[in-house]
């Protein structure tokens, strides 16, 4: 007979991620941030390969990043909503941590599966923050897949690429509950 564990049990059954505009002041420091990034870590890491690292944007360097999507975005030609979007994470974000996915040669552990694990990380990432009673959502948006934006921004490799941006913060206000996925109507059960 398993041991269930009733509060995690509950915690998950009602996760909600915050909208990353609503999250003001204070956000963790570092010494809050290193327990989140170590739990993000204990995720499914078939080979132990770790392919995935973290890049703490500091609510210094918003405003600078803010800009670089902007610029980007210019000489992209995208249009001004596109660009006003893209750099309104950087303007409204106050502390965020990049799941950067670094791509490892490894002959039994397929890229894709590499993939799913920067994924899991970003979503241990996600819980752990909202479990410690922070505010938390995950972003990604045209910058995060811009190769000449994350290349400047974060410094980011050829084989690295940015699985998410996970923006931590205090709840400024509640979001309202949205609708969930039928689970009767998604699940199919083989049985022979």
């Amino acid at each position: 007979m398993p041991d269930p564990n009733p509060d995690a049990l509950k915690f998950l059954q009602s996760r909600r991620s915050r909208p990353a505009k609503t999250l003001g002041l204070p956000v963790p420091s570092r010494d809050e941030l290193m327990p989140l990034l170590t739990i993000a870590a204990r995720t499914p890491d078939h080979g132990k390969l770790e392919p995935w690292r973290f890049i703490v944007i500091e609510p210094k360097d918003m405003a600078s990043l803010a800009d670089m999507a902007e610029a980007c975005g210019t000489t992209l030609d995208l249009d001004a909503e596109q660009i006003t979007k893209g750099r309104s994470q950087f303007d409204q974000g106050h502390l965020a941590v990049v799941v950067v996915e670094v791509q490892k040669s490894a002959a039994k552990v397929p890229a894709i599966e590499q993939t799913y694990s920067a994924g899991a990380v970003c979503l241990s990432l996600l819980n752990a923050a909202l479990a410690s009673g922070w505010g938390a959502n995950w972003l990604s948006g045209w910058p995060s897949h811009d190769r000449s934006f994350v290349q400047d921004a974060f410094g980011l490799a050829q084989h690295e690429r940015v699985a998410g941006i996970i923006h931590i913060g205090t709840e400024t206000s509640a979001p309202p509950e949205r609708p969930r996925p039928d689970i009767e109507s998604i699940t199919t059960w083989i049985s022979r």
